[in-house]
């Protein structure tokens, strides 16, 4: 199922799934038929469905709920956890994996009972490539078995559009825009989807634009504004995520930091804003360690678009989540109007709404705001382009890219490839703790 963000795509997940109007409140009108067996569904936020301490506990829950015996469960819970890479963290405390891996253990649970109708919302968004193609390939193989019936909701269609057998494309308005087999729709309806901002397969549309400051070819700089030496860090009571790091980035700088799920992409995004203390070594921006100084100080040298964009959100409305702790007056009200507007979130139509009823993808492109509107000296992007449509990565490239962002360093943790090759000036790989430099 493809559609541009807002279209209503997770909702129709929720409708097969039969949770609207029950566990979704909601008015539904018209009849959706179901036939008989297990739904599972993987929520687009898999913090939603991960509810117990341990990972193979949350595995087991819902196969506990639907009464299996004892020793099938024994058997089935550690054959899901392999189907998804997680076979070595059964004892594992949920909270403590990465985004990817907590992705990777919702997928595990629905998995886990062979459910007759498999619904999924963004599967592979924050995965890695090994553990994309991984589940991929369980996915290839309950497809050829035929007891089980997907409906896979997607962004990055690259990898799943072989698995189709017929594509549902939704409208902003949220009606059918084209539907039938992949290329069928994709000779038929492939313009029309581009223009509506429907990500196609790469090999049938044009590349995205590069961003104009991300494309300028700066060498590492001699004298960075962010210096990383040394960097140190580890969870208490496990071992090292990261090890004798270092980093050097410019004014001007976009650095795209890559690596496997659970590398530690997250722990050195926090690291760099002053959100985490170090075990050991120093992190300066602009001549300065953020961490330990006051709020509005560490805005100003360094803020942080989360990988959750729910955890940034501070107001009831996004007019005041977007306004919170800038000055007034009517220039700021021109630059936060106009930021909105490039955004696709007019506060004439968005702006009394609540950030937590927003679609995943306008979530997205709300967290971004607050973050350019106090213009720090590093801005830190983690997985920006997740639930975004065409429109959504385009317009985001503009804006790294826009002339008067060019005083910010920029650095984006990120698993999207076409992202990545039009953005960054420079792309780092986060393997054993380090970081290493890789080919753009």
């Amino acid at each position: 199922m493809l559609g541009p963000s807002g279209s209503g795509k997770s909702t129709l997940a929720l409708g097969l799934a039969g949770l609207l109007g029950r566990d979704v409140p909601g008015t539904v009108t018209g009849t959706m038929e179901i036939g008989s067996g297990d739904r599972g569904l993987v929520f687009q936020d898999a913090d939603r469905q991960v509810v117990m301490e341990r990972v193979e506990d949350d595995v087991a829950f819902g196969l506990e709920s639907r009464a299996w015996p004892l020793q099938a469960m024994r058997t089935r819970v550690p054959e899901a956890l392999a189907d998804v890479g997680l076979a070595d963290r059964p004892r594992a405390v949920a909270a403590t994996l990465s985004g990817g891996q907590r992705q990777r253990l919702a997928l595990a649970g629905a998995l886990a009972p062979d459910p007759a109708l498999l619904v999924l919302d963004e599967p592979t968004a924050n995965l890695d490539p090994d553990a994309r193609t991984a589940f991929l390939e369980r996915l290839a193989a309950l497809k050829a078995r035929g007891s089980t019936t997907m409906v896979i909701v997607e962004h990055r269609v690259d990898d799943v559009w072989p698995l189709a057998d017929r594509l549902l494309a939704l409208g902003r308005d949220g009606r059918p825009l084209a539907e039938g087999p992949p290329a069928t729709v994709a000779e038929r309806d492939g313009a029309r989807m581009i223009e509506e901002g429907i990500w196609l397969p790469r090999w049938l549309e044009p590349p995205l634009p590069a961003a104009a400051a991300g494309r300028a070819g700066r060498e590492v700089p001699a004298a960075p504004l962010v210096d990383v030496h040394d960097l140190g860090y580890a969870y208490p009571g496990g071992p090292p995520v990261l090890r004798d790091l270092e980093l050097a980035v410019g004014t001007g700088e976009r650095v795209a930091i890559v690596g496997a799920n659970g590398s530690g992409k997250s722990t050195l995004a926090r690291l760099l804003v002053g959100l985490v203390r170090p075990d050991r070594g120093q992190v300066n921006v602009a001549g300065q360690a953020p961490y330990g100084r006051p709020p509005a100080e560490r805005a100003s040298l360094a803020g942080l678009v989360f990988q959750d964009p729910e955890l940034g959100f501070l107001a009831p409305t996004v007019d005041d989540d977007v306004r919170l702790g800038l000055p007034q007056g009517p220039a700021t009200a021109a630059r936060v109007s106009e930021l909105m507007e490039a955004l696709r979130l007019p506060l004439s139509s968005y702006g009394r709404r609540s950030p937590y009823r927003l679609s995943g993808g306008e979530q997205r492109r709300l967290s971004l705001a607050p973050a350019l509107l106090r213009e720090p000296d590093l801005l830190v992007l983690d997985e920006p382009t997740f639930a975004q449509d065409r429109h959504g990565v385009v317009t985001l490239l503009g804006l790294l890219g826009a002339p008067a962002n060019e005083h910010m360093a920029m650095v984006v943790v990120s698993h999207d490839e076409r992202f990545v090759a039009a953005f960054a000036t420079r792309v780092m790989e986060l393997r054993d703790g380090r970081l290493h430099d890789r080919a753009p």
